[in-house]
């Protein structure tokens, strides 16, 4: 047993102790707290607390420790909104970006309440009491079923039974699968992916329990099984069909936050482009006001955004591009024309995309980022090109867990041309 004090949380939400001249990770601890634990390959497995922190609080699941969907349930939101909001500013003071920075501690913060998220991809596997339905857990590849969570919306948590009795059609002895949920304006939108191809026989047995659970649509690797209503939401003025699996904001509110940002600071702009579109949340938003063209991989995302489109009347042209961007960015002649590009890239940033933008005369770039690492490389790309970076928002639409999602403005300073 060894007994150490955490002097830091690192970027996964768990403590950090020194031990013999090494690094020892003790989950569920914060800083300041003296623990003890049996510590193997540099981690502490089941620390117990012997001096908590004042930030410490009682977790509100039953499943904390278990669960690998949240890591901060025993930290106070006013701790957890300080180290979020620490973890952007050390990731843009590494990349060299600190004389850019306002005071970190008072960046405007939007945090999606409890119970609140409307998508999530839920493990489904056959274990010896049947199927089980949660979240991989907190270390490992094992599943940490659940019945309760402080995360999910209140729909997709009653439809766990719904989900075990699904596996129970289509998962063999020690099968396993995913289940992708989206809380629709119609109803539950379900896509079981990994599992073996369903018979004739299953998938009418599956319809029927969709059915009479009153799912909107049930997908089986994206193909239909039931269709009882068209799932639908809301992007913009834009009621967007989403194809199975789509990926959405997390929450409505992180949505709204990001969006609203997003259009208050192009205000005036009168033709953006949208880079990594998806289905729309941001093309859709701002369609009412200015000329878009959206550009997206994925060829269901964009087949989405330009149907809703199309089904609403009085927004602005848009044209959409398929295209994959980390190969591929838009040019600076392609750029050429916009008045402000928005881009919202996947985890691994757009380093290639923020250099043609460094060196174009675009004047205006909204930065959306799920990671700060490298939102912080880009940004030093964007100012690096004679971008001024600010102001930023943080977005806490994953309560309780290590993620967090950043906004941010780069204008160009003025007169200063594209880079060369």
């Amino acid at each position: 047993m060894a007994e150490v004090e955490v002097t830091a949380l690192g970027h996964r939400g768990d403590g950090i102790a020194l031990l013999d001249g090494g690094r020892v990770f003790v989950p569920g601890s914060l800083p300041g707290e003296l623990v003890r634990g049996t510590v193997r390959a540099g981690r502490m497995g089941r620390p117990e607390v012997l001096r908590p922190a004042d930030a410490r609080v009682p977790p509100r699941c039953p499943h904390t420790g278990a669960c690998g969907g949240c890591q901060l349930q025993h930290a106070s939101d006013a701790f957890v909104a300080g180290w979020k909001r620490e973890l952007v500013r050390a990731a843009l003071v590494r990349a060299g970006l600190e004389a850019q920075l306002p005071d970190g501690r008072n960046w405007p913060m939007a945090v999606s309440p409890p119970r609140s998220r409307r998508r999530a991809v839920l493990s489904l596997r056959r274990g010896a009491a049947g199927i089980e339905a949660g979240f991989l857990a907190r270390a490992g590849t094992a599943l940490a079923p659940i019945e309760r969570c402080e995360v999910l919306h209140p729909d997709i948590l009653a439809a766990l039974p719904v989900l075990r009795a699904l596996g129970g059609v289509g998962l063999g002895p020690s099968g396993a699968a995913r289940a992708h949920v989206i809380r629709s304006e119609t109803g539950l939108d379900v896509d079981i992916r990994d599992a073996p191809p369903l018979g004739r026989r299953a998938m009418a047995e599956a319809g029927r329990i969709a059915a009479g659970a009153g799912l909107a649509r049930l997908t089986w690797a994206g193909e239909p099984v039931i269709v009882a209503r068209t799932p639908e939401i809301w992007l913009g003025r834009a009621r967007v069909v989403p194809p199975p699996g789509g990926f959405l904001q997390a929450t409505a509110e992180g949505e709204a936050a990001l969006t609203g940002f997003v259009a208050q600071h192009c205000e005036g702009a009168r033709r953006i482009a949208d880079l990594f579109a998806g289905c729309g949340t941001f093309a859709l938003s701002l369609s009412h006001r200015a000329t878009l063209h959206a550009v997206e991989q994925d060829a269901a995302a964009l087949e989405a955004l330009e149907a809703g489109w199309r089904r609403t009347g009085g927004l602005k042209p848009l044209t959409v591009e398929g295209r994959n961007l980390l190969a591929r960015p838009l040019g600076t002649d392609e750029l050429a024309g916009f008045d402000a590009v928005v881009m919202d890239p996947p985890r691994a940033g757009a380093r290639a995309q923020a250099g043609e933008l460094a060196r174009s005369t675009v004047p205006l770039i909204l930065s959306v980022s799920c990671d700060p690492a490298s939102f912080a490389r880009d940004a030093r790309i964007l100012v690096d090109g004679s971008y001024r970076m600010g102001p930023i928002l943080i977005v806490d639409q994953f309560r309780w867990s290590a993620r967090v999602e950043i906004a941010a403005v780069f204008r160009r300073d003025a007169g200063s041309g594209a880079a060369r």
